[in-house]
């Protein structure tokens, strides 16, 4: 199996490297990299039109880096990067985003950068999975999170490939170091928030639709010192208005692998028909 291994957190960011190295360490196949230079996180799916992508080289992990955004290393990558690595009319067999520093649970999945490479991907007919990690309060260890994360793609493909426009999502719940705990705020509820755990147990994999409640919305206004107002966004990414149980959400902060397979169209099929009805119009011929 031959692998591009993208992300959006930029090339050099540990979540990559740790997922790499967790592909790599009991091969999964070729893994080759190309990742933005720099940090993308929430830029969702925009891609670059009025600016060139500046590639350089990478060592560690192994690849190119590319001044874009995630979307655009994986459109760049497919028709031009990986033919030049691996030959004219090759390409990878599936593709994988991440591992993200931040989960990408529930409504994240709109603003994720890490997502959209994937969905990227699955829309160009290359399968995908995108992985991402929550971070909690205290030290977070990534080699750890990327060994459960590499245990649920391994279960994602143990049936065989998957599809050609498919697109897993995989969160992986937080990986501490005992004894690190901090101040930032945790938004999980129920008893087991605060209870100690062991961050290399074995995880449960749980297969989840995502959490389609929206975040709840904070920002600190100040004042710039002319006078004029401005706002500091001060929420927080997985504070949502509720978390529905047996969703990725859910599932996550109950410390399960949440695995939920995405689709890039966005139509409303069982609607088709009341709507051209409602118009008046007939479906399209051909």
């Amino acid at each position: 199996m031959k692998v591009l291994l993208t992300n959006d957190d930029g090339i050099t960011a540990p979540g990559i490297r740790a997922l790499h190295a967790a592909l790599t360490s009991n091969p999964i196949g070729e893994v080759y990299t190309v990742a933005p230079l720099t940090v993308q996180s929430a830029t969702s799916h925009g891609v670059t039109f009025n600016e060139p992508l500046m590639v350089r080289p990478s060592d560690d992990p192994p690849g190119k880096a590319v001044d874009g955004r995630p979307a655009d290393c994986v459109k760049l990558a497919l028709s031009e990067l990986w033919p030049e690595h691996h030959g004219a009319g090759t390409r990878p067999d599936l593709v994988i985003s991440g591992m993200n520093a931040g989960a990408n649970c529930g409504i994240n999945v709109i603003y994720s950068g890490t997502v959209a490479a994937a969905i990227e991907a699955a829309f160009l007919g290359i399968p995908s999975i995108a992985v991402s990690l929550h971070l909690g309060r205290g030290r977070t260890m990534y080699d750890v999170a990327a060994r459960h994360a590499r245990r649920a793609i391994d279960a994602v493909l143990a049936g065989g490939p998957l599809e050609p426009h498919s697109c897993i999502n995989i969160n992986v719940p937080r990986c501490e170091r005992p004894g690190t705990i901090g101040d930032a705020p945790r938004y999980e509820t129920g008893s087991y928030v605060e209870e100690p755990y062991d961050p290399e147990a074995e995880l449960p994999i749980a297969v989840c639709p995502m959490n389609v409640h929206g975040l709840i919305d904070r920002f600190e206004r100040r004042e710039s010192p002319l006078g004029q107002a401005y706002f500091w966004p001060a929420g927080g990414g997985l504070d949502f208005h509720a978390t529905d149980e047996g969703s990725d959400v859910d599932l996550m902060f109950r410390r399960h692998v949440a695995v939920t397979p995405l689709t890039f169209d966005l139509t409303r099929h069982e609607q088709l028909d009341a709507w051209r009805d409602r118009l008046a119009t007939p479906p399209a011929s051909g």
